[in-house]
């Protein structure tokens, strides 16, 4: 009976948990379109009607960006988890959005690594979140190159005005505090989400070359398709400034918002503080720049969370033990 009860005990305080994250992912995103402080509801919906819900195509469009970015998404995770055990797309995608939800309340969505290990046994657990990790620095890698590309251009054809001699001094603590670590010589800072550099290189050579190519693959891809749905927006709303200086702008604002550390609830609002500086450089009204970035969190992470939440929700802990 004691082991019954507790058993009971587990599984109603696990239930509270997946409500919990259930509703605080719906409070987040209805609080974040209805109680903004960047842009006024009625002012958003209203540019909503008349760019966007005027035409269904329109819709099917962006709808179609956000399921091909997640496709991809989904497609890269199996693909990487098939190394641990083979998995289908609708396990794979299970696992993609239910993680997404449950790290939407964490800084840098570090949540996802805890919140997809757990749909695997216990001995599997470190090698997936090694896996997620090795995932999530492919992305990383994505933005910084198209992003350093971009930045060059955006720095050689507008007057950027940043007085790098200030930042000399910093420049060269992070240069000396960069050789510590690559020495070895602060333990501390030889870790990456909790792992020892030493042993994600060791768990990266176990991988085949064709599955780093593949993780390469649907990383570029990802980025492709979100980048090129900020541009559809942009000229949705009216933005008709060339294509190779909104990409340059895109990769620029994509890359300086992932050096900016946050929760995934406040990614909208970091990309839009960093877009309306980049974007002031083509004189792109505030407001529009925010609603844009505002209707990407949603697109690309409020709808995929609501998804998710029924993933979450369904979740049954005591099968992956």
């Amino acid at each position: 009976m004691y082991n019954s009860l507790q058993y009971k005990t587990k599984q109603f305080l696990f239930f509270l948990i997946k409500i919990t994250i259930v509703i605080g992912a719906f409070y987040f995103i209805y609080n974040k379109i209805v109680h903004n402080e960047r842009v006024d509801f009625q002012y958003f919906i209203t540019h909503l009607e008349g760019s966007v819900f005027k035409n269904h195509t329109t819709i099917l469009i962006l709808l179609g960006f956000t399921i091909t970015n997640w496709f991809f998404e989904i497609l890269k995770w199996r693909t990487l988890a098939l190394f641990v055990k083979k998995i289908s797309f609708t396990d794979a995608l299970k696992q993609s959005l239910g993680s997404l939800t449950a790290s939407l309340f964490t800084p840098n969505r570090i949540g996802e690594y805890g919140a997809k290990a757990i749909y695997y046994q216990k001995g599997d657990r470190k090698k997936i979140m090694l896996l997620n990790l090795l995932s999530n620095m492919m992305q990383m890698t994505t933005t910084v190159i198209f992003g350093s590309i971009g930045l060059i251009y955006f720095i050689n054809h507008f007057e950027v005005d940043i007085e790098f001699y200030r930042y000399r001094k910093l420049a060269y603590i992070l240069a000396i505090v960069l050789a510590f670590i690559l020495t070895g010589s602060i333990k501390g800072y030889k870790k990456i989400r909790g792992f020892y550099i030493e042993k994600i290189i060791d768990f990266d050579k176990k991988l085949s070359l064709k599955l780093h190519l593949y993780n390469g693959l649907y990383s570029v891809v990802r980025y492709l398709v979100f980048s090129h749905q900020f541009y559809f927006l942009l000229r949705l709303f009216g933005v008709e400034t060339d294509y190779i200086t909104l990409m340059a702008l895109i990769t620029s604002m994509y890359l300086l918002a992932s050096i900016i550390p946050g929760l995934a609830l406040l990614d909208w609002l970091i990309k839009g503080s960093v877009a309306i500086w980049v974007f002031s450089f083509i004189g792109l009204n505030e407001l529009i720049i925010v609603t844009i970035t505002l209707l990407m969190w949603l697109l690309n992470f409020g709808l995929p969370s609501v998804i998710g939440s029924y993933f979450v929700l369904n979740f049954n802990f005591s099968n992956r033990k």
